[in-house]
């Protein structure tokens, strides 16, 4: 098997060298071998890894979830384990959307309701702000930082 440097390693999975030492570090790439000079060399599967972790990192897996994926990839673990966890990511990404559809709505809202070029005063947008503990009409309100 070929061993290849570090750079070469992140061009072919199209990342950085820091972000290698970085999944390194944390775990969701195996530790390389090393030169007497103390260069790392990686094997092919490395690559493979590295494109595992930027696909699973896409679709909004944290890297703690990213390493349990990889352990039940490694461990020949159960489909039914996988989907457990990418029910929970689901469910986080459709919370967050209709957060973000509850954001749009409201600002929609506040730009439709601010076209006069008057003065600040009155300005739906910024009372919406100054006064976010009611909820702005017609909207809900949004949750605190």
């Amino acid at each position: 098997m070929t061993a290849i440097t570090i750079g070469k390693l992140a061009r072919a999975a199209g990342v950085g060298i820091d972000t290698v030492r970085f999944y390194e570090r944390a775990g969701l790439l195996n530790k390389p071998q090393r030169t007497a000079s103390g260069y790392r060399l990686y094997d092919a599967r490395a690559v493979a890894r590295l494109h595992f972790v930027r696909r699973a990192k896409a679709l909004g897996f944290t890297l703690e979830e990213i390493g349990g994926l990889l352990a039940l990839n490694d461990g020949g673990g159960k489909r039914s384990s996988v989907r457990a966890l990418a029910e929970r990511r689901l469910a986080e990404v459709e919370q967050r959307l209709a957060e973000l559809t509850g954001m749009r709505d409201t600002l929609r809202h506040l730009v439709h309701e601010c076209r006069s070029d008057g003065p600040l005063a009155g300005c739906p947008i910024i009372d919406a702000v100054v006064n976010s503990n009611r909820p702005t009409q017609g909207t809900r309100r949004a949750r605190p930082a």
